[in-house]
């Protein structure tokens, strides 16, 4: 992967560290909105996918120290490698919860109740998302970072779960499969799981997506 030159770097880590931290507020109240939805309608997708925004948290707060080191060659190959096994880990825990969780919910045969607020929060994350995505992976691949392409990536991810939920918990509330809800949680463990992998191998498994 080909880097910036160093004069560059500076604008770049800028312009990076912005779209990190607005990634972030967005994730912060994202995680609070679809957690407290799917807690009140016991939707096992809407609780899954406020618990990747938290982790989508986590991942940016190790992006935002990457970028913090980037003008120091020796702290940035360290943080570039810490991160994008802070950000694996992270793929890895949320794939294992959101597993469980669904199985549960299946075996149990609960249903959720229809959440608005759910319906909301998901849609705009479905046209939030990608275009956050596309902007921090064009300033990874100009600063030559694969951890920082490996959290927009998880970006990325964040969009396909976001249609992934939306499908399932659309479904229940407007034809009452109950069963849609679970079943689009676990649609989303292969993909959590392959980006959770590529993190500690140091690959972005979804390099190309957005």
């Amino acid at each position: 992967m080909t880097s910036a030159p160093a004069a560059a770097r500076p604008a770049l880590v800028r312009r990076g560290s912005r779209l990190v931290y607005l990634t972030l507020g967005y994730n912060a109240v994202e995680a609070v909105v679809s957690l407290a939805a799917g807690l009140v309608a016991g939707s096992v997708a809407l609780v899954g996918f406020g618990v990747d925004s938290g982790i989508e948290v986590t991942a940016s707060g190790a992006a935002l120290w990457r970028l913090a080191a980037d003008l120091d060659p020796v702290r940035r190959a360290r943080a570039e490698r810490k991160t994008h096994a802070v950000i694996g880990a992270s793929f890895l825990a949320l794939a294992a919860y959101v597993a469980l969780d669904s199985a549960a919910t299946l075996w149990r045969r609960e249903g959720p109740a229809p959440s608005a607020v759910g319906l909301a929060i998901l849609t705009l994350s479905v046209l939030v998302m990608p275009v956050l995505a596309r902007a921090k992976r064009r300033v990874a691949r100009a600063l030559g970072s694969r951890a920082l392409e490996a959290e927009a990536t998880q970006t990325s991810v964040c969009a396909y779960l976001s249609v992934i939920a939306l499908g399932g918990v659309a479904l229940n509330a407007f034809l009452g499969w109950w069963w849609a809800d679970p079943v689009a949680a676990v649609l989303m463990v292969p993909l959590i799981a392959r980006e959770g992998v590529a993190g500690f191998r140091g690959e972005a498994a979804c390099a190309g997506c957005g």
